[in-house]
């Protein structure tokens, strides 16, 4: 939502996710689920994970303000023709205005240029960190149940091995980075003590799935 309100395309978005092989892109997925889901669930992450989910964007609100959207009523981020035929929402554009005129955000000339890899990236990376935040709390046994999770749960592509296994042939310390330095300019990017560590001992060779792996 971030990006989109600071001027990226989130058509442009969907297809690079799509291209990188989740199931779907963020916005298909929450035509999909239901706006009434979608928001319900950031205001649950929000309450519970205070500003590692407190993300500026209103553009949800603005758009369930004006339409009952979602893929059941045939009208949301896109507009539906049966079961599988889909087209981009002409008005998308008048709703991202808005939501930027509530939210005060700004272009962002710099996150427009994105390439696809990029926009994979900052889509990802935060969904990394908090894999890391759940290997950290020990909320799961080790690091490969997670790579399972976000196969079957989240529509990770298979081939890639899971999100810890695609995260640890680019590296923590490259993760890390990229997150620091988003998060000195778009707020909610700081990467946890889990995903530092890693980034630090990664100098030695050491991955995220050495410790609990």
């Amino acid at each position: 939502m971030m990006l989109v309100e600071h001027g990226v395309d989130l058509y442009q978005i969907d297809q690079a996710v799509a291209a990188f092989g989740m199931t779907m892109g963020p916005f298909r997925m929450m035509d999909f689920v239901g706006f009434d889901v979608a928001s319900a669930m950031k205001v649950q992450f929000s309450k519970n994970f205070g500003e590692r989910f407190n993300e500026l964007s209103k553009l949800i609100f603005v758009m369930q303000e004006d339409i009952q959207a979602d893929e059941t009523t045939r009208k949301g981020f896109y507009i539906y023709d049966g079961e599988s035929k889909f087209t981009p929402n002409p008005d998308i554009k008048m709703y991202v205005n808005k939501a930027r005129s509530i939210s005060g955000l700004s272009i962002d000339y710099e996150l427009m240029q994105l390439s696809d890899e990029e926009i994979v990236e900052m889509i990802l990376f935060p969904v990394v960190n908090e894999a890391c935040c759940v290997l950290e709390d020990k909320i799961v046994v080790k690091a490969s149940d997670l790579d399972v999770a976000s196969v079957t749960g989240m529509g990770f592509p298979e081939y890639r091995g899971g999100i810890i296994f695609w995260a640890d042939t680019l590296g923590p310390k490259y993760i890390c980075s990229k997150l620091e330095k988003w998060s000195k300019t778009y707020g909610p990017f700081k990467p946890c003590a889990y995903l530092a560590e890693r980034a630090f001992k990664s100098v030695s060779g050491e991955l995220l799935t050495c410790v609990n792996a």
